[in-house]
């Protein structure tokens, strides 16, 4: 039953920088336009900033504090996709995927629509605050390790006590820990590698983060969410993720866990991604994916002056999503390609929350596919040894309502 769902043969995706792709006075060209400044002074209401503040006028010092960065640069984001998609449901019908990188995950969700702008911009703010607090503990911070052998430099990177924070690919791995171990790092490179510092105020996405991630957790609980509109990929492991609370659960445990954009960009490739538009600070994103991803057109949206190239690639490159959120049933989508296979549950089948319907393989890993929710099984959407994509639909529940439900 491959055949009901196809590749497309034009895939947009959005994707969102994290921390250290500002620079000072980059969203100045943004605020020419009365209604942007009118959302920055909303969105500066919300978390708290003077972000048009932060974003025009202060210096690089002031806005590589994370309680400010981070602010400014989903807000950024933002703008930029409103910029794009004046009604936010007009991204359903052109964009394919969306993915963040850190804090972009934010961007994304909104953009997905699994978490509105308000939210996101109160979770940023706290996101902030808190992450800054538990950088304030000790003295630590994070620096990219370029070129090497992956085996080597991970081997490195664990005999000095640091974490792999980001595995970017392209040869680009952060490692993040205190400043003493860093230093020495930097004095016992891996063979063939160059170390670089990066702007940031501390060891993100490592244990250091910790009491960041309680104060999330907590907050996280009380957030509204909906099953995004649009496929989103997690920095986690690189997996296709539909449920909306899966999706801000994943965004708050990533505080403290490893960034894996390399698997990221996989699934673009596993995806067929044609286009890729990268939302303001851009150009970090891009210019990863150029290198793992020859062949895909790239745009780097760095100023308005960008939007009506923008504009026209996604005119020839966009196309509707395959998520179709009806409120009458549900979807169980694929995380990873590989292939399919179900157990033999009959249609009309009443299913438990959280009940097994099958796994799927692929070279490197088995994953079984459960159920988010329960539900009658309306119809498998996919069969015994059917290949499947990332984000590709396996079945479709209806939900029976249940409060365990």
């Amino acid at each position: 039953m491959a055949h009901l769902y196809r590749k497309a043969g034009r895939v947009l995706a959005i994707v969102a920088p994290g921390q250290g792709a500002q620079t000072p006075g980059f969203l100045t060209p943004w605020l020419k336009d009365p209604k942007s400044v009118a959302l920055i002074d909303w969105w500066s209401a919300v978390a708290g900033l003077d972000l048009r503040y932060y974003g025009t006028e202060a210096g690089a010092d002031e806005i590589r504090d994370t309680a400010i960065a981070q602010p400014l640069l989903v807000s950024a984001g933002l703008l930029a996709g409103l910029a794009l998609f004046p009604h936010p449901s007009d991204a359903t019908n052109k964009v394919g995927v969306v993915a963040g990188h850190s804090v972009g995950e934010l961007t994304a969700a909104a953009g997905a629509r699994a978490i509105t702008a308000e939210s996101a911009m109160v979770l940023v703010r706290e996101r902030g605050k808190s992450m800054a607090a538990a950088s304030a503990v000790s003295a630590t911070g994070m620096s990219a390790i370029l070129g090497g052998e992956r085996n080597e430099v991970l081997a490195s990177i664990a005999a000095h006590g640091l974490t792999a924070a980001n595995e970017n690919g392209a040869g680009q791995i952060v490692a993040a820990g205190t400043l003493e171990q860093l230093a020495n790092l930097s004095a016992n490179p891996p063979s063939g590698s160059r170390i670089r510092e990066l702007a940031v105020a501390g060891a993100f996405h490592t244990h250091h983060m910790s009491p960041a991630l309680d104060r999330m957790s907590y907050l996280a609980k009380s957030v509204t969410v909906k099953d995004p509109s649009i496929r989103v990929i997690s920095n986690k492991d690189g997996a296709v993720v539909h449920q909306g609370r899966e999706v801000l659960q994943r965004i708050v445990a990533q505080i403290t866990s490893p960034v894996r954009w390399d698997l990221c960009m996989r699934t673009l490739g596993e995806l067929g991604v044609t286009a890729v538009i990268e939302v303001p600070p851009a150009g970090t994103l891009t210019g990863l994916i150029k290198r793992a991803l020859p062949g895909v057109e790239l745009l780097a949206l760095k100023t308005p002056d960008d939007l009506p190239a923008a504009r026209e690639l996604i005119a020839r490159h966009g196309a509707p999503s395959s998520f179709n959120n009806e409120p009458t049933w549900r979807l169980i989508v694929a995380p990873f390609k590989g292939t399919f296979h179900p157990i033999d549950i009959k249609v009309g089948a009443a299913l438990a929350k959280n009940a097994a319907i099958g796994r799927i393989e692929s070279r490197s890993e088995s994953v079984t596919m459960t159920t988010e929710h329960g539900g009658v099984l309306i119809e498998w959407l996919s069969e015994e040894g059917d290949p499947v994509s990332p984000g590709q639909p396996l079945a479709r529940l209806h939900p029976t309502g249940h409060a365990d439900q």
